[in-house]
């Protein structure tokens, strides 16, 4: 008898996708086969079965900013939507730029027990763009991804001298790629619907420029290097030459960029407003190819959660950002099909490959811990409530395909559907 048998889906194994229960004892993955029994059963007919998710881009805004959102309520919401692992952003305040902040937020996520959180570490100090953070303390502290996200690091000569750091430690230099003087004015997309508008947009070419010199210096340092949410089409040609030369290039999209262009914001909803901005019809076609062809390595959701005092302005005045973790999985199945395969490899074993998480996003063997999400693909629900602290998301209300019926944390359920 296990402590819980998910039983009657179809699940990712390491040889491939079985028609079999999985019995979980003491944490782990104790046995793959038929008949199960277990204490508490877990009815996975009609659904997939696999490595929980892992979220590389997730903005937990504790320390600094709780009345937004904490590790807490970030990380309620990451079990709902599937996910048993995220990156926290370490744009908070303070910035995650030493050891003892990352080990505080680390720390933090796993007494609540809801999600393991693997801290970013920022690149330069308090993300100012200026001098390089500590990164040797942050690398001993366990961060593997380097970024200062929120904003670009523009300074060429401090990220090149970052990037040989952490080329030789062997991290990630993952890269905001909007230059801040092309978007310094801007709110939305430079294009039609900004001219109809009359509001100050962001050129493609702000992101295009970012990628293009970032290449540069990758092909001259040898440095892994992840491009965040990647909104234009340019961006990801840019993306698929530097790979087709073999450069270590990966990148991510947004559910809202796979799901929302421009046309969106002429409705002025301040949750439409996010950087980079969404883009044209073009552009949302080429990133949804993107990440079915695999160029795209991976969903990212940018989870951005703001108090609704803060949103609730003008247009133009709104801080930048939606949340995503309690929808992403839908938006990815849609973008997707049926692939089951494609979808955990973009959602959880790709992620985790690159962030270098150990114990996550695995295809399911006997005698590892038991870190799971049963999702249903075709299952249709309207998300009208959120467990994260914030809703400033264009998803509540809208019809989508593909929810989440259970996670599990080491064997623990941390969300079920209907409980």
């Amino acid at each position: 008898m296990f402590d819980i048998v998910i039983s009657g889906g179809s699940v990712l194994t390491r040889t491939g996708i079985e028609q079999i229960d999985v019995g979980i004892a003491d944490g782990f993955i104790a046995a793959l086969g038929s008949g199960l029994e277990g204490s508490e059963m877990i009815d996975a007919s009609g659904a997939w079965v696999g490595p929980g998710l892992v979220d590389l881009h997730t903005h937990l805004r504790e320390p600094g900013e709780e009345w937004k959102e904490d590790i807490a309520t970030g990380t309620a919401a990451a079990a709902a939507g599937g996910y048993t692992a995220v990156v926290a952003m370490p744009n908070t305040v303070p910035a995650i730029d030493n050891a003892q902040i990352a080990f505080y937020v680390s720390e933090r996520a796993r007494r609540i027990g809801y999600a393991d959180v693997f801290p970013a570490g920022a690149i330069t100090m308090g993300r100012l763009g200026e001098h390089m953070a500590h990164i040797d303390e942050l690398w001993d502290a366990g961060v593997r991804i380097f970024t200062d996200d929120g904003t670009s690091l523009d300074n060429a000569a401090v990220l090149r001298l970052a990037m040989d750091y952490i080329a030789n430690l062997g991290g990630v230099v993952a890269q905001h790629a909007v230059d801040s003087t092309l978007s310094a004015h801007g709110c939305m997309h430079e294009g039609t619907v900004s001219s109809r508008l009359g509001m100050y947009g962001i050129p493609s070419e702000a992101e295009e420029i970012v990628i293009a010199r970032d290449l540069a210096l990758v092909r001259l340092t040898g440095v892994r290097y992840h491009v965040q949410h990647v909104s234009t089409a340019r961006g990801v040609e840019l993306v698929a030459a530097a790979k087709a030369d073999g450069l270590p290039v990966t990148c991510e999209v947004t559910p809202h960029h796979l799901t929302f262009d421009h046309n969106d914001v002429e409705t002025t909803d301040p949750d439409f407003k996010m950087m980079p901005p969404l883009r044209s019809e073009t552009d949302r076609e080429a990133l949804r190819e993107g990440v079915r062809d695999g160029v795209i390595d991976i969903v990212a959701t940018d989870h951005a959660p703001h108090a609704a005092r803060e949103k609730e302005v003008p247009f133009e005045h709104a801080p930048n950002g939606v949340t995503g973790l309690e929808w992403a999985a839908s938006v990815a199945v849609e973008t997707i099909g049926d692939d089951m395969a494609r979808f955990f490899e973009a959602l959880s074993m790709t992620p985790a490959s690159i962030g270098q998480i150990p114990a996550h996003g695995l295809a399911l063997a006997a005698d590892q811990p038991a870190h799971l999400v049963v999702f249903d693909p075709v299952a249709e629900w309207t998300p009208e409530t959120t467990r994260s602290r914030s809703r400033n998301a264009p998803y509540l209300g809208t019809q989508r395909t593909g929810s989440v019926r259970a996670t599990l944390l080491s064997g623990k359920i941390t969300y079920e559907a209907g409980s």
